[in-house]
C-alpha cells in the first residue's frame, strides 16, 4: 500500500487540500525537524523550508535529521536532503537565509496557504507576525522550553496575534555589576565572553560607538573607566606572539585592575574585598598539570587548573587569530567571537571566568555548566520537540478547513493534572500595536521622496493627522514633534527602501487614530511625467479610532481574563516588552553620510547593561 493510504482515509476530501497546499517552514531546529517530518507524512504538497543556522554538534542529541557528518552544513538545505526520503513525491525548497530578508516580502508570503513558526528568536517570531498579518495568511506559532510547550493559531481580524499580549523583559545586568562588583558566577561568565575575549581577539571596545547613554552616575564611571582598561589591553594586544603576552593579559585583569578596585574603599565597607591573583606563585603551583585537564568538562577545576586551561587557551587562540591574519588577503581584519561549541573559546571563557570568581569569592563552574549559562542554553527536550510539532499539524488540519472556531490554544505543562491543557483562541487586542493596526501601501521614488513629503503630503494633507504623530521604522523614530531636524532627508537616506515597514503613531489626546502600518514600494517615476508626486498612496486606508479607555466597573469585571493571560506570558519565552519603541530614536544622520554606516540609534531604554541574551 501507498504511504498515505491511512492518512487519506482519516482525512477524507481534506487530504486532496494538503497535498495541493503550499506551506512555510521557519525555522529547521529542533521543532522543526519533527515538524517538517509530519508534514511530509500528513501528505503537505509543497513545503518551502528557511533557517539561517548551520548545524552544530550540540543539536544531534534531539535534531534526529542530522548526523555527525552534517556539522556545519545548512541547516535548511540538510533537512530537505534527508526529509525528502520520507515523502519522495512532496515538492520541497529550501533557503539558507535570514526571514528578515528584502526578498522575503509580503507578496511572497502572500504565496503560502499557512506558515509555521519554529522559531527560537524573539525577533524573528515578531516579524514574522508582522509578515502574515500584513499578507493576511494565518500563522501557527509554537515553542518549547524543556518540559513546557504552546502552539498557537494566529489569524489576522479572527484571534490574538503573537504581541497582543507583552513578553517579560530579557535579563540584563548593569555594566558596574559586570566590570566591578560581580556577586554570581553568571557576573563572571559574561565579562569573559562580553569583554575579555573580544577584547584580545575581537573587536575592542576602542573601536566601537559608545555604550547605551545613561543618567546613572555610577554606570558613566564604569563605562569611563572600561574604556581605559580598552586602552591598556589594546596595548597588550599588540604584544601578541611574544613569550610575556600570556603573563601580561593576567597581570592586567587579575592583578592590577583588581588592585584598583580594591584601592575604591567605599565600595568594600559592606562586602569582602577582591584578592588579586599573583601569575608566578600559580606558575608554580601548575607546574605538574596537563592541559589536557580540559578535556573533563563535568568537574570543576582547581585554581591550578584553571590557570593551566586559561595560558594554554590563550595559546591557542593566539596561534588562530595569527593564521587568519597571515591568510587574510583583504583589508578586514579577522577576528574570533564565542562560540558555545568552539573549544577553544569555551576553555578560555571558562578559565578566566573561574580565576575572576575567586578573586571575588564567588563559586567557580565546571566547563558543562559555564557551556549553557555562556550560551544561554535552555535545556531542550526532544520529546517536547515531537509533542509540540504533532500539534501544529492537527492545528494546521482545523485551519485549512477554515475552521478557526475549532482551533485552540495549546500548552504543555510538566506539572498539573493535565500534561496537555487547551483553550478557544481570544481575539486580537483592541489595543495590540502589531495587529490592531490600519495597513496600506505607499509608492515613493527613492532618489526624491523626503520624509517632509511623508509627513506633509501624505499623513497631514491627505489622512488629516494633526501635530501630534511619530513616524518609526525597524531602525527607530525618524520623525515626531521634537525631531524635525530630519525633515529634509531622503527616506531612502534614513534606512527606508523597498518593502519597509513605516509606522505612524497618532499622540492625540482625544480619542487617537490605530497606528498606521505602511508598506513602502519604491518605484522611479517614468521621464515622460516630470510633475510626478515623489510619494503617493495606492489606496487611501481607513484608520478607526482607538476604542475608548473601559471605566473602572468594566475594568474589574474584565479581571477574570487576566489569569489566562498571565498563564499565556508564563508559558512563552521571555522577550522585549512591546511598545511603541519611542525609546529608540534615530538621530539626524542618514545611511548615505560619512561612511555609509547605519543610522545613529540612540537607546535609552537599557541604562548601560550588558544584555545576556543573544
Amino acid at each position: 500500500m501507498p504511504r498515505d493510504t491511512y492518512s487519506k482515509r482519516s482525512l477524507g476530501t481534506l487530504s486532496r487540500r494538503l497535498k495541493e497546499s503550499r506551506v512555510l517552514l521557519v525555522g529547521a531546529g529542533g521543532i522543526g525537524c519533527e515538524l517538517l517530518k509530519n508534514l511530509l507524512l500528513s501528505g503537505f504538497g509543497e513545503i518551502h523550508i528557511i533557517d539561517l543556522d548551520t548545524i552544530d554538534l550540540s543539536n544531534l542529541n534531539r535534531q534526529f535529521l542530522f548526523r555527525f557528518e552534517h556539522i556545519k552544513k545548512s541547516k535548511a538545505l540538510v533537512a530537505k536532503e534527508v526529509a525528502q526520503k520520507f515523502q519522495p513525491s512532496a515538492r520541497l525548497e529550501a533557503y539558507h537565509a535570514n526571514i528578515k530578508d528584502s526578498r522575503f516580502n509580503v507578496d511572497w508570503f502572500a504565496t503560502f496557504d499557512v506558515v509555521f513558526n519554529a522559531l527560537d528568536n524573539l525577533e524573528a517570531r515578531r516579524h514574522v507576525n508582522r509578515m502574515c498579518l500584513a499578507a493576511d495568511v494565518p500563522l501557527i506559532e509554537s515553542g518549547t522550553t524543556g518540559f513546557n510547550g504552546q502552539v498557537q493559531v494566529i489569524k489576522k481580524g479572527q484571534t490574538e496575534c503573537y504581541d497582543c499580549n507583552s513578553k517579560e523583559v530579557p535579563k540584563s545586568f548593569p555594566v558596574c555589576t559586570i566590570r566591578s562588583t560581580p556577586s554570581q558566577p553568571i557576573h563572571c561568565i559574561v565579562w569573559a565572553k562580553s569583554y575579555l575575549l573580544p577584547e584580545l581577539f575581537g573587536t575592542s571596545e576602542d573601536e566601537t560607538p559608545e555604550l547605551d547613554n545613561t543618567e546613572d552616575a555610577s554606570n558613566a564611571d564604569e563605562i569611563a573607566n572600561l574604556r581605559k582598561e580598552a586602552q591598556a589591553l589594546k596595548e597588550i594586544r599588540e604584544s601578541m606572539g611574544s613569550p610575556e603576552f600570556a603573563q601580561k593579559v593576567f597581570a592586567k585583569v587579575f592583578k592590577e585592575d583588581i588592585d584598583r578596585l580594591r584601592g575604591l574603599e567605599d565600595m568594600w565597607k559592606d562586602r569582602k574585598a577582591p584578592e588579586p591573583l599573583d601569575f608566578k606563585k600559580l606558575q608554580s603551583e601548575a607546574a605538574s598539570i596537563e592541559p589536557t585537564i580540559s578535556c573533563n568538562d563535568q568537574k570543576v577545576w582547581s585554581l591550578a587548573e584553571d590557570f593551566v586551561v586559561f595560558k594554554d587557551s590563550l595559546d591557542r587562540l593566539r596561534d588562530r587569530l595569527k593564521t587568519l591574519l597571515d591568510a587574510t588577503k583583504s583589508g578586514v581584519k579577522p577576528i574570533l567571537v564565542f562560540d558555545k561549541d568552539d573549544v577553544d573559546t569555551l576553555d578560555f571563557v571558562t578559565a578566566s571566568a573561574n580565576l575572576r570568581a575567586t578573586i571575588f569569592g564567588i563559586e567557580a563552574k565546571s566547563k558543562f555548566d559555564t557551556k549553557q549559562m555562556a550560551g544561554n542554553i535552555i535545556p531542550a527536550i526532544a520529546t517536547t520537540n515531537a509533542i509540540t510539532a504533532g500539534l501544529c499539524v492537527l492545528q494546521a488540519l482545523k485551519v485549512l478547513k477554515d475552521d478557526y472556531a475549532h482551533a485552540k490554544m495549546i500548552f504543555l505543562e510538566r506539572s498539573g493534572a493535565r500534561a496537555i491543557s487547551s483553550d478557544s483562541l481570544k481575539p486580537p487586542n483592541p489595543n495590540c500595536p502589531v495587529c490592531s493596526v490600519a495597513q496600506g501601501r505607499v509608492k515613493i521614488d527613492p532618489e526624491r521622496a523626503t520624509i517632509n513629503d511623508l509627513v506633509q503630503d501624505i499623513l497631514r494633507l491627505q489622512l488629516g493627522y494633526g501635530e501630534e504623530f511619530s513616524v518609526s521604522t525597524e531602525l527607530g523614530t525618524i520623525y515626531d514633534p521634537d525631531l524635525e531636524d530630519n525633515l529634509n532627508k531622503k527616506l531612502s537616506e534614513m534606512g527606508v527602501n523597498n518593502e519597509s515597514l513605516i509606522t505612524v503613531i497618532d499622540e492625540e489626546d482625544e480619542q487617537p487614530r490605530v497606528n498606521l502600518e505602511l508598506v513602502v514600494l519604491t518605484e522611479k517615476p517614468e521621464p515622460s511625467i516630470e510633475k510626478q508626486k515623489p510619494i503617493a498612496l495606492v489606496k487611501v486606508p481607513e484608520i478607526p479610532r482607538k476604542p475608548r479607555a473601559p471605566t473602572p466597573a468594566a475594568s474589574e469585571q474584565a479581571n477574570g481574563t487576566s489569569d489566562l493571560n498571565q498563564r499565556k506570558r508564563n508559558a512563552e519565552e521571555a522577550g522585549l516588552s512591546n511598545g511603541d519603541d519611542r525609546a529608540k530614536r534615530v538621530a539626524s544622520v542618514s545611511v548615505a553620510d560619512g561612511d555609509g554606516s547605519n543610522p545613529i540609534v540612540l537607546d535609552e531604554t537599557q541604562g548601560g547593561a550588558i544584555l545576556i541574551d543573544d
